[in-house]
């Protein structure tokens, strides 16, 4: 591997990974004055209403940037500039078509999905109609977002992400507080339309940074010219050695053949948590009321899925920052180097990973109480903490989902994808409507970590089909009592806190208070466990992101390994 393929990972990695941290933290923060303002219900239904809109800005998005993020990579490797640069054009082009269809057919189908399938009733349709504007402007969005990916420029990506959850969060917040005067139902209105301007400032920073690109591939071409002029240079470039370029419908074709996969790898996590805020009542209903099956829909979307998907945020930049170099070294066919990019990047996500998801399943209860407040019900209290735990560990399957993918992803392997999706979507499906009857909200919770896991396992199946690859290896054992550890003293940590630990008259501060303690007991267990167990080597710690590598090192010398 490369200096240059280090550093591009690396830099790629912590520019999503810090942009994925302070939009996640953007996102949760969000949500703690909608759930005071909207309460389970209205939650309930502004769950209902994302979810659906998430899938079809997966479907009008995920798939093309990717692909284009592909072809732009590969075009540049090999020195064909301007064909990269019209598979952009085309790109764009179907960015606003599809904006303008998905929008069409989002607020066309609002009251079928909304108030037929998932039965959350008329705010649920006037919720989803008020999002159906951001569709716009997402699918150019994301196409921007892909071509600078491409490029391995991973800045505008991370500064629109940023910016796009301020404006939302700003406006959600005011609207909704501001239309509560009507009614809940506009009041939940209100928050989904926080999507729109979020979508707005997002489109303004990505023609920012496009404005900023163009002047440079100016400026370039034209010392280039100059330099061919005065005799400087003695063959002409590669992109001018290709004078024929590709019609839209190559083009087309190209995108699509790689795109179709890539959606419906793309769509999987939104898929899930979609069909379980869209079951979630009429499998539920005849075993408790109504309002309570609703009011499990607030909590699902509004606080489970909201902290279960902070631990997954380095998977996806790590995802998104090594589709291009697997891409380039497979074209390459240096599969050397596959093998070495994918070990490196599995482990580097699932170690990465793993104490986020242990701090939230640990903490989960106080972090619910602290952040939402306690639940609207009785029923809501009992449960509320538990599937915010429950759906936070299925998490840990998820992340090695997403990254085994996104090498699939880069290597072109796109037909095992899509198998391993139907067979984690359908295992999803059967364990929901089996085991519903039985466990109620954690079967249904619990059939979201069988699916990860089946994809997860085909995913790594077909992989070592092509080349050889480790993911921990004989370090597993010590990773696995490591985390047994770690559980029992965290569950009695917790324990401890909540029954014994009341300082403050107002709940909400005890419960923050235990959180911090929590928390920061695991996350300076978890370095301790892995350097005792010497699951983290020296030579694994440098590839490791910087505030692990310190806090790693700082464990060392705890237990006298550094």
């Amino acid at each position: 591997m490369t200096k240059e393929t280090k550093d591009s990972l690396v830099k790629g990695t912590l520019i999503l990974t810090v942009a994925a941290l302070v939009a996640r933290f953007l996102g949760v923060f969000q949500r703690i004055p909608l759930v005071s303002l909207l309460h389970e219900e209205g939650m309930g239904s502004y769950s209902i209403a994302f979810n659906l809109y998430s899938i079809l800005l997966v479907v009008a998005t995920a798939g093309i940037p990717s692909a284009l993020s592909k072809m732009v990579s590969e075009r540049y490797a090999v020195g064909r500039a301007a064909e990269a640069e019209r598979i952009y054009r085309a790109a764009v082009l179907f960015a606003v078509v599809a904006g303008v269809v998905m929008t069409i057919l989002l607020y066309v189908f609002a009251p079928l999905y909304a108030e037929s399938i998932s039965r959350g009733g008329p705010d649920a349709t006037l919720a989803t109609r008020a999002i159906a504007p951001a569709m716009l402007m997402f699918p150019l969005i994301a196409i921007m977002r892909g071509y600078f990916q491409g490029r391995r420029n991973m800045m505008p990506n991370g500064v629109s992400q940023v910016v796009e959850q301020v404006f939302r969060l700003v406006t959600s917040i005011g609207l909704a507080y501001l239309f509560l005067n009507i009614s809940l139902g506009w009041g939940v209105a209100g928050a989904s339309f926080g999507g729109v301007m979020g979508g707005v400032a997002a489109l303004a920073v990505m023609f920012y940074y496009a404005l900023r690109q163009k002047r440079s591939d100016r400026a370039v071409s034209q010392a280039a010219a100059e330099q061919a002029a005065a005799g400087a240079s003695g063959a002409p470039s590669a992109s001018d050695s290709v004078p024929a370029l590709l019609g839209y419908k190559a083009i087309y074709g190209s995108m699509l053949k790689l795109s179709i996969p890539i959606v419906i790898f793309s769509v999987t996590v939104t898929l899930v948590y979609a069909i379980d805020t869209s079951i979630i009542i009429p499998l539920l209903e005849g075993a408790i009321t109504r309002k309570e099956a609703h009011g499990l829909v607030g909590i699902m979307g509004g606080r489970a899925q909201s902290l279960a998907g902070i631990p997954i945020i380095l998977a996806i930049a790590l995802s998104q920052s090594v589709v291009p170099i697997i891409s380039g070294a497979y074209s390459r066919k240096d599969m050397q180097q596959v093998g070495h990019q994918t070990t490196r990047v599995l482990q580097l996500a699932i170690l990465s990973g793993l104490p986020a998801v242990l701090v939230i399943s640990l903490a989960a209860r106080p972090l619910d109480y602290f952040l939402f407040g306690h639940e609207d019900s009785a029923y809501g209290m009992l449960h509320g903490p538990h599937m915010i735990s429950l759906l936070t560990l299925s998490a840990m399957f998820q992340i090695v989902m997403q990254t085994s993918g996104a090498v699939l992803m880069g290597m072109g392997r796109m037909k095992p994808l899509m198998v391993n999706v139907a067979v984690g979507i359908a295992v999803k499906l059967a364990g929901s409507f089996l085991l519903a009857g039985s466990l109620g909200i954690y079967g249904i919770i619990v059939s979201t970590g069988l699916c990860f896991i089946a994809m997860s396992w085909l995913n790594l199946r077909a992989l070592r089909q092509e080349f050889r690859f480790t993911v921990l290896g004989r370090r597993f054992g010590g990773l696995l009592v490591s985390i047994i550890v770690i559980v029992v003293l965290g569950a009695l940590a917790e324990w401890l806190t909540h029954t014994y630990v009341h300082p403050f008259a107002q709940y909400r501060l005890n419960e923050g208070l235990n959180a911090i303690l929590v928390c920061g007991f695991t996350a300076v267990l978890y370095p301790v466990m892995l350097m005792l167990t010497r699951v983290v080597t020296k030579d694994d710690v440098g590839n490791f992101p910087r505030p692990l590598q310190k806090i790693i090192a700082k464990a060392g010398r705890l237990t006298g390994r550094s």
